[in-house]
Formats: C-alpha cells, sequence, structure tokens
C-alpha cells in the first residue's frame, strides 16, 4: 500500500489536496478492497479505484496519476483523458 500511497501523493503534489484526504481516500479503498474478502487484487482495478476517487477531489491530480497509470506515451493522451474528463463533468466545484 505504501507504493500506492507514494503514487497518489506524487499526482496530488502542489494541488489542493490534503495528506488528510489522501489518508481517507486510501483508506476507503482499503476498507472496500477488505470487504471483498481478496487477497489478490489486480493492479488494474486498483488503479481504476483511485482514478475514481481522484476525479472526485482534484482534476489535476486525477490526470497526473492517470497519465503515469495508463502509461501516456503522447500530448494526444493527455487531451484524449481531458477530453473524457471534460465530458464527464470533470470535478463537482465547492
Amino acid at each position: 500500500m505504501q507504493k500506492l500511497r507514494d503514487g497518489v501523493s506524487r499526482a496530488c503534489a502542489k494541488t489542493t489536496v490534503t495528506a488528510e484526504q489522501i489518508d481517507s481516500l486510501l483508506e476507503t479503498i482499503e476498507a472496500e478492497l477488505l470487504g471483498n474478502g481478496k487477497k489478490e487484487l489486480p493492479s488494474k482495478l486498483l488503479g481504476e479505484m483511485v482514478l475514481n476517487r481522484l476525479k472526485d477531489l482534484n482534476e489535476v491530480a486525477y490526470v497526473r496519476f492517470a497519465s503515469v497509470y495508463r502509461q501516456f506515451q503522447s500530448i494526444e493522451d493527455f487531451i484524449s483523458e481531458l477530453e473524457n474528463l471534460h465530458e464527464a463533468g470533470g470535478v463537482a466545484r465547492p
């Protein structure tokens, strides 16, 4: 879980996301995983769980995490992800 925490923390660096929000995000994911009773989890599913929560938390952190997790190779990958985020309505504003 430390590797995941490091990745999420890097994605959230210099954003408005607090350490407490990162902890909460990871605790929610961990609780969900424990509730499923699975000892093994495909990394794809774990990454998608993080992305779904980051999308609701901070757009910049979401795109940063997505760029590493989905291994963006070009500016088109970023543009495509941003278009998808925009179409989905982005992050709810406070």
